[in-house]
């Protein structure tokens, strides 16, 4: 990559402060109705749809969250629910979707030795994309692939994932929905500096990364992804890690979240943060977003 596309690029991130307020409906509905939560925090606090494991409606679901101090949630893609009924849910309480999750990736796999296999989860890539459009969104959390073996080796992980990506790109820029690549233990890009340079070879002001805190644990300690990473950084995933139990509750684990806080400080980070836990009724959530709260700061 040439020094005079890189600068270029970070421009871009670094104007949009990693938030959501330079896309989408989710920052209309955030400066409208939560201005009071926005004026405290930097780090938005959010839930994804599947943890809200509670009888009721889309609105009921919507409505108890934000009693629980959340600022917004995360949806999924493919999925059954109306755009009609969350944006309705979403305006209504005041509370956007920021996002979706592509919940193909895993199966789907951008790197699978079958192209046939790859065009398929191109396309659902582009659904998701659609999708947090509809939704009001302005990301897709995206798995690029997973490491599998001598078919489905790292290299083949990198160049593949790259190739179905870029031909996404055209759409994710026409929507204003941004590709955002997670950190898992999917045996691939499992440093800083990989992920970094796997980003930076894409080469996208429309591709940038889903940091899950909890999962770079196992590899380095989060403060140090985030000050490699750096404005690549757009969203965050919360969880927690620690060898002995595996993943555990937000501050139960081996996160140190006053370097994390700190790191994300020192790169001028601000927007969205989605725990990535075992949801459950309202106490549980509850708890949640108390250790999220203490966590963050």
């Amino acid at each position: 990559m040439s020094n005079q596309t890189l600068p270029c690029r970070r421009q871009f991130i670094t104007a949009a402060g990693g938030t959501a307020a330079t896309l989408g409906l989710s920052a209309t509905c955030f400066a409208q109705d939560t201005k009071t939560t926005s004026q405290r925090r930097s780090i938005l606090r959010s839930v994804k749809w599947r943890m809200t494991k509670t009888h009721g409606s889309v609105l009921e679901r919507f409505q108890l969250c934000k009693a629980l101090g959340y600022d917004g949630m995360e949806l999924i893609s493919p999925t059954e629910i109306s755009a009609t009924e969350i944006r309705a849910a979403s305006v209504q309480t005041g509370m956007p979707v920021h996002g979706v999750v592509d919940m193909r990736h895993w199966k789907v796999r951008l790197s699978s030795p079958d192209p046939e296999t790859r065009a398929g989860g191109q396309q659902f890539l582009v659904r998701a994309l659609r999708d947090a459009k509809s939704f009001g969104g302005d990301t897709v959390l995206l798995v690029p692939g997973k490491v599998t073996g001598d078919e489905e080796n790292h290299d083949h992980v990198w160049k593949r994932s790259i190739v179905e990506i870029r031909k996404s790109i055209p759409v994710a820029a026409r929507l204003g929905v941004r590709i955002l690549v997670e950190n898992v233990w999917n045996g691939f890009c499992e440093t800083p500096d990989q992920l970094k340079d796997y980003i930076d070879e894409i080469n996208s002001p429309w591709v940038g990364v889903y940091f899950d805190v909890g999962n770079a644990q196992k590899f380095a300690p989060g403060a140090q992804w985030i000050e490699t990473l750096g404005p690549r950084i757009v969203k965050l995933d919360i969880k927690d890690w620690n060898p002995q139990d595996g993943f555990c509750k937000i501050g139960s684990g081996e996160v140190d979240w006053p370097a994390v806080t700190a790191a994300l400080r020192k790169i001028n980070f601000t927007g969205w943060s989605t725990a990535e836990v075992p949801g459950g009724d309202r106490e549980r959530l509850q708890d949640i977003a108390q250790r999220m709260e203490r966590a963050l700061g």
